[in-house]
């Protein structure tokens, strides 16, 4: 396992983070996700890999997600040992100050901790005033309750116009970004990732295999998840057509070097200045293929050759103004 330093401290975090959307009970938000015996496994067997970061948010599986990391954590390790983040929005008030005082602490009752290491806001939100959400996230730094700040997908001038009113008034910075971003949508690319550069903000990108289709050769799969999710259909198979020669290239390479598709993509991101991808996963084979793409470099080559075929696509993730 390959490390990177926690803020200012000392602490060595993982630069593979295990997400929790999969934990929780089937149909509180997806049919695929895992009972409790399942993803105990997953959690137990990531941290033996040297995984110690950890993401979910409030509205996985109706809190369920939480409760279940929290209670893995103690039957697995200390809770000083590991990085824990979750996130606030997709709730009653969204960014609002009471909105967020109040997921905060359902947070940290779910996850039987009294802090947060990072804590996202999910989206962007159109009804708060910027000012209000970062005051409220500065003085919950203040208290204790939250270690360290990040933001999930929204437009690059919404992210930093929030950096910006950080800075100004003094008030904890974002210092991680969340976003959509692997092989088959690289959008980030025209602004937010500069943007996070700019300010010196680490990418920790979620959906890093397309949500499984650059982790196969062939685009749809038998599996629950491929034939129920259809926030996956709506987000990657309208560009199949397109998408699937550059899924080809990856098993083209995975096959040169031996190795599995889902290294292959993963050490692309890597090759992209990245942090820790965010991976989603249901086995716990699919923790060594992330493990094992820390230790695989891409020559420029063959990134340029994964890379040639992109065609733009349509904005996946951000929510649009209301009218």
């Amino acid at each position: 396992m390959k490390y990177f330093k926690f803020e200012d401290s000392d602490f060595d975090v993982s630069r593979i983070c295990l997400g929790c959307m999969s934990f929780g009970k089937q149909k509180a938000m997806y049919e695929w996700t895992l009972n409790d015996d399942d993803a105990y496994n997953i959690i137990s067997y990531s941290l033996n890999k040297g995984i110690n970061f950890f993401d979910t948010a409030n509205g996985y599986s109706d809190g369920e997600s939480e409760k279940l990391l929290g209670k893995a954590i103690k039957k697995y390790t200390n809770r000083d040992k590991v990085i824990i983040a979750s996130k606030v929005y997709f709730n009653e008030g969204h960014l609002k100050k009471e909105a967020i005082r109040r997921e905060i602490e359902k947070t940290l009752l779910n996850l039987d901790t009294s802090y947060l290491d990072i804590y996202y806001i999910h989206r962007f939100d159109y009804s708060t005033p910027i000012y209000e959400t970062m005051y409220t996230l500065n003085d919950l730094v203040k208290e204790g309750k939250v270690r360290a700040l990040g933001a999930s997908s929204m437009w690059g001038y919404q992210f930093n116009d929030y950096q910006q009113l950080a800075l100004d008034n003094h008030f904890k910075k974002f210092s991680y970004m969340q976003n959509q971003y692997n092989l088959l949508y690289r959008e980030e690319e025209r602004e937010m990732n500069p943007i996070c550069k700019k300010w010196n903000v680490k990418l920790v990108p979620f959906s890093p295999l397309a949500m499984g289709r650059l982790s196969r050769a062939s685009w749809f799969s038998s599996s629950k998840r491929c034939e129920s999710d259809k926030v996956a259909m709506a987000k990657y198979d309208v560009c199949k057509d397109e998408d699937i020669k550059i899924v080809k290239r990856v098993e083209e390479l995975a096959l040169k070097h031996d190795t599995t598709m889902s290294t292959i993509a993963l050490a692309w991101l890597f090759k992209k200045g990245i942090t820790a991808p965010i991976v989603g996963i249901t086995k716990t084979k699919y923790l060594d293929d992330a493990v094992n793409s820390l230790e695989f470099s891409l020559s420029e080559e063959e990134e340029n050759y994964l890379e040639e075929l992109y065609t733009a696509h349509n904005v996946t993730s951000v929510l649009k103004e209301p009218k």
